[in-house]
């Protein structure tokens, strides 16, 4: 004898499933909307890269916790990584101008942009690149 579900057990696995897959997913689904929501200026519900550098702008002057118009390796720990720190450091000095740090962000911001619209919807900021330039902004 097989017993087979009732319908109400169908449904609560089904509810309960959907739900899992909801809560699951809610930081992916809504970080770039966010990020999108703080920045966006012109109210388009995408970011331009004036607007991303803005944004970087600010999160540079955040950063640099000591005042002396550079970032050092210490006050960029969790935002740039090591190779990408090393390639925005031209002359080798061990820190970032606000340019040099600009540099990653228009690097970054073309990288995200995968349609090539000059702009970045919240999805675009759920690859590895939009995750990066994230970082940078905010």
């Amino acid at each position: 004898m097989t017993v087979q579900p009732s319908a109400f057990a169908k449904f609560s696995m089904c509810s309960l499933l959907a739900a899992g897959l909801l809560i699951a997913g809610a930081p992916v689904a809504f970080a770039g909307s966010d990020v999108v929501k703080e920045y966006d200026k012109d109210a388009d519900k995408t970011l331009d890269l004036a607007e991303v550098k803005a944004a970087a702008s600010a999160e540079f002057d955040k950063l640099n916790k000591d005042s002396d118009d550079t970032l050092d390796r210490a006050e960029t720990k969790g935002v740039v990584k090591g190779k990408a720190f090393k390639a925005a450091d031209p002359d080798k000095d061990g820190t970032l101008t606000k340019a040099e740090y600009m540099t990653i962000v228009e690097s970054l911001f073309k990288k995200a942009d995968v349609d090539n619209d000059g702009t970045l919807e919240a999805k675009e900021f759920h690859s590895k690149a939009g995750r990066a330039l994230e970082k940078l902004i905010d």
